[in-house]
């Protein structure tokens, strides 16, 4: 099998990022693989700002894992930086061997280099797998989270 390489993602991974993320009920909902144009726009915002790492897994020269990995300085605790990890997703001939876990290492490694203090995750309450999966990682189900779609 091809070694893994975990590495910043580029305009050209775009399509397969999408493809991703629109790989399960809630993405195939909320996603529209067909028109990247939004996809790239958004793209091009986060390459901008350098707290905001948008990342990918590859095997060979196929997209197998992604996530997105914001790092955010805050008055609150002491004034410590904290990051979010969100969107991540590892294709489904991929899931089960390790990958998620090397990419939210990955993600934690970073938050550390970064200086953080706190590594925040949300996950929809229907990921039950998911949920297994980040406290198995030892991240704790802590707060209560609230969005307003707007």
């Amino acid at each position: 099998m091809n070694e893994l390489q975990i590495r910043s993602a580029v305009r050209d991974d775009i399509p397969a990022i999408v493809a991703l993320l629109a790989d399960d009920p809630l993405g195939a909902q909320r996603e529209s693989p067909d028109d990247l144009d939004p996809y790239n726009a958004a793209f091009e915002r986060l390459a901008d700002d350098p707290n905001q790492y948008q990342t990918v897994a590859v095997r060979g020269d196929r997209v197998v894992g992604v996530l997105q990995l914001t790092i955010i300085p805050g008055l609150s605790r002491r004034g410590a930086t904290r990051s979010i990890i969100e969107g991540v997703r590892v294709h489904a001939d991929e899931r089960g061997t390790g990958l998620g876990t090397q990419l939210v290492e990955w993600a934690v490694a970073e938050s550390r280099r970064q200086g953080c203090r706190l590594v925040q995750l949300t996950s929809d309450l229907s990921r039950t797998d998911a949920h297994r999966f980040y406290k198995r990682l030892g991240f704790e189900a802590s707060h209560v989270g609230f969005k307003l779609s707007i």
